[in-house]
């Protein structure tokens, strides 16, 4: 059995979000059917994207948590350092952050990086390393 998960999230229109997907996070393309879906390799895990009507709003929730607040929903990934580093940067150097790289937990097992960012279609992502990663 594997450890990997599927997602499929309403992607808007595919020639815009397929490209920020591959040149922002870095992931490579995997299986799709033209103009309707796209399968992306989500760092080991398949994230498919559905050809949807455009979001033109962002009607966000956001949770108090320990370290502010955040959007909910969202969906994300633990990266190694490097990678991090690498996605982060890419992130800034394009469009930016929705919510700016923190650390929370600082000074326990739980200690981590992360920061958030939407697609061209407004889902919320968020990325963070672990500096103890659990396997």
């Amino acid at each position: 059995m594997s450890n990997r998960f599927h997602l499929a999230v309403e992607a808007g229109d595919l020639s815009i979000t397929v490209p920020w997907y591959q040149e922002v996070l870095g992931c490579k393309l995997d299986m799709a059917e033209d103009g309707l879906w796209q399968d992306i390799d989500f760092w080991g895990n398949e994230l498919t994207l559905h050809s949807s009507k455009p979001r033109l709003s962002s009607d966000r929730i956001r949770h108090d948590v320990d370290m502010g607040n955040v959007v909910v929903p969202h969906f994300g990934v633990h990266l190694e350092m490097d990678q991090y580093k690498q996605v982060r940067q890419n992130v800034l150097d394009h469009n930016g952050f929705l919510d700016d790289p923190y650390i929370r937990f600082e000074g326990t097992d739980y200690q981590q990086e992360t920061f958030f960012v939407e697609d061209p279609n407004l889902n919320v992502l968020e990325i963070k390393h672990m500096v103890n990663p659990r396997d």
